[in-house]
């Protein structure tokens, strides 16, 4: 029997990020799934997930969970009232922190380990303590790769058997080999005017090494006759990719546009020569998916889930400047090499779905409630 479960959605932020991407196409693949779902969530979005399912009860938060200190306390004591009206079996948290004392069975999504791994990022001290919590006290954690489950073994000695792994799908609709018309409409926002670029897509955190991928493709392009862009798409701001612009010659153009609209992302990762994502550690890695189904190869790294994603249907680079240039140049260099890539990308993409991340989920709400 399916559990009637509510998805706590108030925690996701309005810039259409990866964790947007994730709560939407979850709670699309359990409507198509005939899940009983409830989605909480802020009133700005309301809407949205009564069109992305319409059989589920959408219940709006107070205002002032906006905030995101009244989100927390709300998550606590509002949270749990929502839960009884609607009478849900199981809580889904999707964003790392749960409620304490609901009287339910609660699953946790933990998205990735490197708030341990790399304390520097920002705000790392809420979500190493959220994870704690999670691991202590959730009935079940859901992860989206096998590295991230054996990063939680590892950092927080989790119990395994309580560990779920579910991998992110991709909205095969949304993300597609583009048309001309979409390439060409992206392009000329970023105001390219037809000179091909190579693509990043995320945010400007420490740990997507964006400084080390500034320098390697300044090396990459050296002595090419009509070199490309390179694009950074993404928010939060980081002074060491300031500094590295500064350091790359002028005749290296660099295009920071910050965040992406949504509608914008298959025109801007599908009409890229080559989409380069060097991370030094995901929990997932979304764009690198995304970008597959777009029909763009691929540069990125071995570390922790990134091989469980791309497979071999990506090109792969050490996360120091000088392996990212090499990598990068043999890209740039190799119609054919990319070609293949492209192919096998779209072909591994198809083999990710949101439909079959719910039915993971779904399984992992069922042993909750056993």
């Amino acid at each position: 029997m399916i559990p009637r479960v509510l998805i706590d959605a108030a925690a996701v932020p309005a810039d259409r990020g990866a964790l947007n991407r994730y709560v939407d196409g979850l709670v699309g693949g359990l409507h198509r799934a005939g899940a009983d779902v409830s989605v909480a969530c802020q009133r700005a979005d309301a809407d949205r997930y009564a069109r992305i399912a319409p059989s589920a009860r959408v219940v709006p938060g107070p205002a002032s969970i906006t905030n995101k200190a009244a989100r927390l306390t709300w998550e606590q004591s509002g949270l749990p009232l929502i839960a009884q009206r609607v009478g849900a079996q199981v809580i889904h948290a999707p964003y790392y922190s749960m409620p304490l004392r609901s009287g339910l069975p609660t699953v946790v999504t933990v998205h990735d380990v490197t708030w341990f791994s790399q304390p520097e990022q920002q705000e790392s001290v809420f979500f190493r303590s959220a994870t704690r919590t999670a691991v202590r006290h959730a009935h079940r954690v859901i992860v989206p790769s096998k590295a991230t489950r054996d990063e939680l073994v590892k950092v927080l000695a989790a119990d395994p058997t309580r560990i779920d792994v579910a991998y992110h799908g991709v909205d095969h609709a949304m993300f597609h080999s583009p048309s001309e018309a979409e390439i060409g409409r992206v392009a000329d926002r970023l105001a390219l005017h037809g000179r091909p670029y190579v693509a990043f897509l995320g945010a400007l955190e420490p740990r997507k090494n964006v400084p080390n991928l500034i320098r390697g493709f300044a090396r990459a392009v050296e002595g090419l006759q009509d070199p490309p862009a390179l694009v950074i798409g993404g928010g939060v701001h980081e002074a060491d990719v300031d500094a590295a612009v500064s350091e790359v010659s002028a005749t290296v153009k660099v295009v920071r546009p910050g965040y992406l609209s949504y509608a914008d992302l298959p025109g801007f990762l599908g009409g890229a020569l080559v989409v380069a994502f060097p991370s030094m550690g995901e929990g997932f890695g979304l764009p690198v998916l995304e970008a597959m189904a777009c029909g763009t190869p691929v540069l990125t790294t071995q570390r922790t889930s990134l091989p469980e994603v791309g497979g071999d249907a990506v090109a792969y680079t050490e996360p120091d400047s000088d392996s990212i240039a090499t990598a990068l140049r043999q890209l740039l260099t190799s119609a054919e090499r990319c070609a293949g890539l492209a192919a096998a990308g779209l072909a591994r993409a198809k083999e990710f779905s949101w439909d079959a991340s719910a039915q993971a989920h779904l399984l992992s709400y069922q042993r909750a409630v056993e």
